[in-house]
């Protein structure tokens, strides 16, 4: 099965299966954060730029940059928000709007090869993003629902990932630069959720030849102990094939399950990351203030 590609001007990230897997460090995001929204609104990033670079830190290995802030100028906001970020990390960004013409202008301002986040499969959705990801050759998240919504039925949601990636093909967009994202539910309202979410990974993956990504966070929405259940939920996903997520860097439940499943999944050589992950209890102990200064700056 193929691998995706996304790089910036200095480092390239492969993304598959027998690849370990990859954060996507997701605390670049106004929503819920009215302190955030309101300094991005404002012309400030400096929470932008120390929200990046402690993600970095603590192993993202990709960051997704949204700007979603409403009644504010999303295009211009998400280009100085990735140019921003682009000069102070090394990593591949996630550019995150459903706003066509902010995902232009993030195109536009972003130094390498992006992930695009993203596409539905809905017509009007695949008519005027597909032709960016053409243009602009990078890879893209295809999130499985369409004009009918989220379907609880992951057969439905498989043939709306089918179709999307069937479109990109005729757009001249190889698999390969396709994740399709199996769209988590919270198991707190859907009660197979998590299991929908595997059927669909390992279909995507023996049907279609595809990698998936996906917005791991949502699966604990309204649930106490959210770090524990995401860890949980990655960990399995994982195991069914899942490449890489949206997630939290900064929680160290979330963080050390997945370097365990790399473990358990052969990805990690003769466990090497994981032992460096255990040793060097001062540069923990140093990390772990770093995300608590992180957690308390936002809100």
């Amino acid at each position: 099965m193929a691998e995706t590609t996304i790089s910036s001007q200095t480092r390239t990230v492969r993304i598959g299966p027998d690849r370990p897997f990859v954060i996507i460090g997701e605390r670049i995001n106004p929503t819920g954060r009215k302190r955030l929204a309101a300094e991005m609104a404002a012309g400030d990033y400096s929470r932008v730029e120390a929200d990046a670079m402690v993600q970095v830190a603590a192993g993202a290995q990709v960051l997704d940059v949204n700007a979603g802030i409403p009644l504010a100028d999303e295009p211009a906001i998400l280009a100085e928000a990735i140019r921003r970020v682009q000069a102070v990390v090394d990593v591949p960004l996630s550019i995150d709007s459903s706003v066509v013409a902010a995902l232009e202008a993030g195109l536009a301002a972003y130094r390498g090869k992006p992930l695009l986040n993203s596409v539905t499969g809905e017509e009007e959705r695949l008519e005027r993003i597909l032709p960016l990801v053409k243009k602009y050759s990078c890879s893209v998240i295809g999130i499985s629902n369409d004009e009918t919504g989220i379907s609880e039925d992951p057969d439905k949601r498989f043939e709306i990932a089918k179709k999307i990636v069937q479109r990109a093909e005729d757009h001249g967009i190889p698999r390969e630069d396709v994740l399709i994202d199996p769209l988590v539910m919270p198991v707190g309202a859907v009660r197979y959720a998590g299991r929908s979410v595997f059927r669909i990974i390992r279909r995507c993956i023996e049907e279609l030849g595809v990698n998936t990504c996906c917005g791991a966070s949502n699966v604990s929405f309204g649930l106490p102990g959210r770090p524990q259940l995401n860890a949980a939920f990655l960990s399995m996903a994982i195991s069914a094939g899942l490449p890489c997520a949206i997630t939290n860097p900064l929680e160290e439940e979330i963080k050390m399950a997945i370097l365990a499943a790399d473990v358990m999944m052969g990805n990690d050589e003769h466990c090497m990351t994981w032992l460096r992950a255990n040793r060097g209890g001062a540069d923990r102990a140093a990390l772990r203030e770093e995300r608590r200064a992180a957690r308390r700056s936002g809100d």
